[in-house]
């Protein structure tokens, strides 16, 4: 069991063709750009009728990358926060992992909470959200050989 890599950082936005400009500016590139709804989303993130629009921004090193989110429903009821610098948590990190399963039944063990269960989302990945301290959401993935 070992985490290999930081997979993605997801930031939750309302309008994101400015977020997309924003992060356009600063010289990542665009990857991806998907929308997503459904059944198994909504088992993957933990809500409901969830509907979300996409956009993957590359980094300079190929390694990791930026995902942005504009969730269309359900909607985040507190609106826009306009957090400053020591304000606590992040929206989630994702994290590439290898045996999935056996790190959620630690996780489980040590009574962390897991907000669904594992999924897997077409050939390609096996994931799990967790909650950690501080309501840092985790999203685990392995990727499927």
């Amino acid at each position: 069991m070992r985490i290999n890599r930081i997979d993605h950082v997801s930031i939750n936005v309302n309008d994101l063709s400015e977020a997309k400009a924003f992060f356009l500016d600063l010289g990542l590139e665009v990857q991806a750009e998907w929308e997503l709804d459904g059944e198994q989303l909504d088992r993957i993130v933990g809500l409901k009728d969830v509907k979300t629009a996409c956009i993957g921004l590359g980094m300079p090193d190929g390694q990791a990358w930026i995902e942005l989110v504009k969730f269309y429903t359900p909607s985040d009821e507190k609106n826009i926060q306009k957090p400053f610098a020591n304000t606590l948590g992040i929206r989630h990190i994702c994290l590439a992992v290898e045996d999935l399963e056996s790190i959620v039944a630690k996780l489980k063990k040590k009574s962390t909470e897991i907000f669904s269960e594992i999924e897997q989302y077409g050939e390609s990945y096996k994931l799990c959200y967790v909650r950690g301290p501080e309501g840092i959401i985790l999203e685990l993935a392995e990727k499927i050989s």
